[in-house]
């Protein structure tokens, strides 16, 4: 009968497994493991990409914060809309570190992290040289770290205060699904507009 055959990919998939639970736990093997599948192993048929089974790419993503809604856009064509969740002070852009405000204004996503203290996060390039020039001329700094990401790993309240209301430090929270969906349907460099 001799040994099973092994496909480069499953090889691949097997050692990727290995290394990140080595290097870096269980929840992250998980997390890697859900992408490593979604782009990498799951090769859908044909029928089911009529079916509409596999998403767009988006090319532009838009937040406008007074409707609490993300929207992956292609073409100027919404493909998802998605609930989020706000900065505590969620009236007016981003000024200074600590306002607890979300940034508006033109920016572009990059990197991306599977490790954070939240499910999955992607990084805004707040503070561009607008931002950094305006927080100059009134002698703060501009804050930074603004991210989309989904819950807290762990979290310090009741899951319940985390829907439907603005929680975070100036960020734009999403349920974990969704955030999957982000992350699988947009790319660094993708841009970003916030609007109030």
């Amino acid at each position: 009968r001799g040994f099973p055959v092994i496909s480069n990919r499953d090889a691949f998939v097997a050692i990727s497994a290995v290394v990140v639970l080595e290097f870096c736990g269980m929840r992250t093997l998980l997390i890697v493991s859900a992408l490593l599948y979604a782009t990498v192993v799951w090769q859908p048929s044909v029928r089911a990409q009529e079916l509409g089974a596999v998403p767009d790419h988006a090319d532009a993503v838009l937040v406008v914060k007074s409707e609490r809604k993300l929207y992956l856009l292609k073409a100027g064509r919404v493909l998802r809309a998605f609930d989020v969740s706000l900065g505590l002070v969620p009236n007016g852009p981003k000024q200074r570190e600590g306002d607890f405000r979300t940034p508006e204004g033109r920016y572009r996503l990059e990197t991306r992290n599977t490790d954070s203290d939240y499910f999955l996060s992607i990084k805004v390039s707040y503070p561009d040289d607008r931002d950094r020039a305006r927080a100059q001329a009134q002698g703060v700094d501009p804050g930074g770290q603004i991210m989309i990401h989904g819950l807290p790993n762990r979290p310090k309240q009741d899951l319940r205060r985390y829907h439907g209301s603005d929680w975070t430090d100036g960020c734009i929270a999403v349920r974990n699904a969704d955030m999957v969906d982000i992350w699988l349907m947009t790319s660094e460099s993708t841009p970003i507009e916030i609007r109030p």
